[in-house]
């Protein structure tokens, strides 16, 4: 038997403006740059400039029009009204949805990394067909430079996709060149080899001879920082291996990161807030001088009032074109008043953190930075979580103590030893600190850091300072260890 039931579901939807602010919000102001010549080239109703200079300049030249212009602006209008050309918003379908990732957009560039070696490449002395296997290598190097691929696959790759013939030896003889090249290590198969050709190419002395043993025949005690065992095996005084230990720290790990205009493309931080102290109080910038004044074009607007004057029936063509105006005119505003939205917003936020970070902000000491998460500045604002994390991800802000992401101003808390919430900025702080201040023959084991930490009342687990000592980028005690 068929029954009938009600059924209420609270479902949040978001408004195509919500969604645009949304967007708006989450760019750095380099990307929405981008976005507002983007959004001004695909709506002509769409102006930048100040509006009143525009209206300036119009009442001037209507001043100096005649009758017969003024009648030729309503033709040009009438026409416009009646043309043939489709309205644009029919035939062009929005493929994107709120969750979309905005495009990146490169700053600078130059020749890639690549090209650099082709270049190289085309001076060699090796044959048209030795060239066009060493075309292939190039193209198959990693970022950092490194050839990662077995000589079996390159070899089946060049008959399949080039139709070229090759075998082992070849190969190898055309990677051997391209090892040659600048930057020097391009090529090796692993680190080992890229610190070896480095080496050779530097000038014969003792301490470079000791570190070409060392990494022929002794790589792997040379990595677990065996020292001591080294030296014994070596038979060398510590002063003689710490010369050689030297020589290997001056090369470069990742070869293609010394190319001269490497393809990777030059990323310049443009600060998205700017924080100044003056007379004891921190004061707060937008940066918005690269983000034009934006404003609805006065003639679409007259335009629409033409049509509207108008008397007459209406044609299918021109109910059409009056209906692409009013779209235009409308997307028009709701940009020019999402872009306003955003830098309120913006401003809303950064002043939330100002007010929680105040401490951190006058002195620039990191461990003035109190435990806060998103939620805790989304309550302040009344705004979500969302919102706050999209100002926060990708957002630069320069202050007197350098420039950084906005994210990194929040942590997660700690209970210390007196029953006091303290960031985890403030512990990562301080267990830099340690390892600085260690004895580096003797370096201090996460154990050790634990128990030290422990001791100025931050309770901290042994695995917490092997996950705080990695967020921080320093290495286990025994990469840390020193010759002398």
């Amino acid at each position: 038997m068929l029954s009938q039931t009600q059924k209420f579901k609270l479902q949040q939807k978001l408004s195509p403006q919500q969604i645009q602010l949304m967007k708006l919000i989450q760019l750095s102001n380099t990307a929405l740059e981008e976005r507002i010549k983007e959004e001004i080239q695909e709506n002509p109703a769409l102006e930048e400039g100040k509006e009143a200079d525009v209206d300036a300049d119009l009442n001037s030249s209507q001043e100096e029009q005649t009758t017969d212009e003024q009648y030729e602006k309503d033709e040009i209008i009438e026409n416009y009204l009646s043309g043939d050309d489709g309205p644009e918003y029919k035939t062009k379908t929005n493929n994107h949805s709120a969750d979309d990732e905005e495009k990146e957009v490169p700053l600078a560039g130059g020749t890639s990394f690549i090209e650099h070696l082709n270049a190289q490449l085309t001076l060699s002395g090796l044959s048209e067909h030795e060239k066009q296997i060493g075309s292939f290598i190039i193209g198959s190097l990693e970022e950092d430079g490194y050839l990662k691929r077995e000589f079996q696959d390159l070899e089946d790759d060049l008959i399949f996709r080039s139709g070229v013939m090759t075998n082992f030896t070849e190969l190898d003889h055309v990677l051997s060149t391209i090892q040659e090249f600048d930057p020097p290590g391009v090529g090796a198969r692993d680190l080992q080899e890229c610190l070896i050709l480095q080496l050779e190419r530097k000038r014969a002395t003792e301490a470079r001879s000791l570190a070409l043993t060392i990494l022929d025949n002794h790589f792997v005690e040379f990595q677990k920082r065996h020292f001591e065992k080294l030296g014994a095996k070596l038979g060398v005084e510590n002063d003689e291996l710490q010369a050689a230990v030297n020589e290997i720290k001056k090369l470069n790990p990742k070869p293609a990161n010394a190319a001269p205009n490497n393809s990777r493309p030059t990323e310049y931080v443009i600060p998205d807030f700017k924080i100044t102290i003056e007379n004891g109080k921190v004061e707060l910038t937008i940066n918005s001088k690269d983000i034009p004044d934006l404003f609805v074009s006065k003639n679409y607007k007259e335009a629409l009032q033409h049509y509207s004057s108008s008397k007459g029936q209406v044609s299918k063509k021109q109910q059409e074109e009056v209906n692409f105006i009013k779209h235009k005119l409308t997307a028009a505003q709701w940009f020019i008043e999402a872009i306003k939205q955003r830098q309120h917003t913006l401003y809303i936020t950064m002043m939330a953190i100002i007010d929680r970070q105040r401490n951190y902000f006058l002195t620039g000491d990191e461990k003035e930075l109190k435990p806060m998460i998103l939620k805790d500045i989304a309550d302040v604002i009344q705004m979500d979580i969302s919102t706050v994390s999209r100002v926060a991800n990708n957002k630069y802000v320069q202050t007197p103590y350098g420039t950084f992401l906005v994210k990194q101003l929040f942590s997660e808390s700690m209970t210390n030893a007196d029953g006091e919430d303290i960031s985890t900025k403030e512990i990562k702080k301080t267990l830099e600190e340690l390892i600085e201040d260690e004895d580096k023959r003797k370096p201090l084991t996460d154990e050790a850091l634990s128990k030290l930490l422990k001791e100025k009342g931050y309770p901290v687990a042994r695995r917490t300072v092997a996950k705080y000592r990695e967020q921080l980028d320093l290495p286990v005690a025994r990469m840390r260890k020193q010759v002398s």
